[in-house]
């Protein structure tokens, strides 16, 4: 595979197709339903093709990418002046490039092998909108995150109250490609305002749709025993605001 398919349909399979066809009621609308934060799909990318764009990005992709480490803050505890006073801004880290400024390196990178063309195709936003169950904006933001064995998303929301066209909620697209030497990493997120759920997001090439905002963070990436330098899980992100 030398590059991403110009279509996002190509890299669907059987299942993929009546997706997004319209053809499978059980994910069609899935997010319209206001108690539904999102929805994971197996089974709808080609693991042939998704192990192809995998190496892609492993070749191309890695050495644009930049650290995103944002710790603890030491003040989070030496700052309370209180009992129960913590409070905790969103902590990660991952590797990560934002496919924005045309002349960067990561842009040039995913656009030679045809990924900033696919997350552009209308059947990437076609797919989408048959989850969603409602009209997109013809444009999106994409981006590039690799978790390492040891990277992980803290506790946050992805609310952006100070943006008018996100404020009342978006869509993330996540396309994921693992490889085989992760054992696992979670999704975990709140039922109930608790966090009392979690789903496995460690897949070879799945999709996860997920409408924000809601409270959610991922699990520390684990690799299998002696596997460490082998373990990665891409995710190709894209994100939606609503038309």
């Amino acid at each position: 595979m030398h590059s991403f398919p110009a279509e996002f349909a190509d890299l669907l399979t059987r299942r993929g197709r009546l997706i997004l066809d319209g053809r499978a009621p059980e994910v069609g609308g899935a997010l319209a339903d206001p108690r539904r934060c999102f929805v994971t799909i197996d089974g709808a990318i080609d693991r042939g093709k998704a192990e192809g764009c995998r190496r892609l990005l492993d070749r191309h992709l890695w050495p644009t990418l930049t650290t995103l480490a944002a710790p603890i803050p030491p003040e989070s505890i030496t700052g309370q002046t209180r009992n129960y006073q913590e409070r905790l801004r969103k902590t990660a880290r991952v590797r990560t490039a934002m496919l924005e400024r045309r002349g960067s390196k990561a842009w040039q990178a995913a656009e030679r092998i045809g990924l900033v063309a696919m997350l552009g195709s209308p059947t990437f936003r076609q797919f989408t909108e048959v989850i969603a169950g409602r009209t997109l904006d013809r444009r999106l933001g994409r981006q590039v995150l690799c978790y390492r064995p040891g990277d992980y998303a803290g506790p946050h929301t992805d609310h952006h109250p100070e943006d008018a066209r996100a404020a009342g909620g978006y869509l993330d697209v996540h396309l994921t490609f693992s490889s085989q030497a992760v054992a696992h990493h979670y999704l975990v997120y709140a039922r109930d305002g608790h966090f009392s759920e979690m789903v496995d997001v460690n897949t070879a090439g799945g999709v996860t749709i997920y409408r924000l905002p809601f409270w959610h963070y991922t699990t520390p990436l684990v690799a299998k025993a002696g596997q460490a330098r082998q373990a990665r899980r891409w995710v190709v992100l894209g994100t939606f605001l609503y038309a």
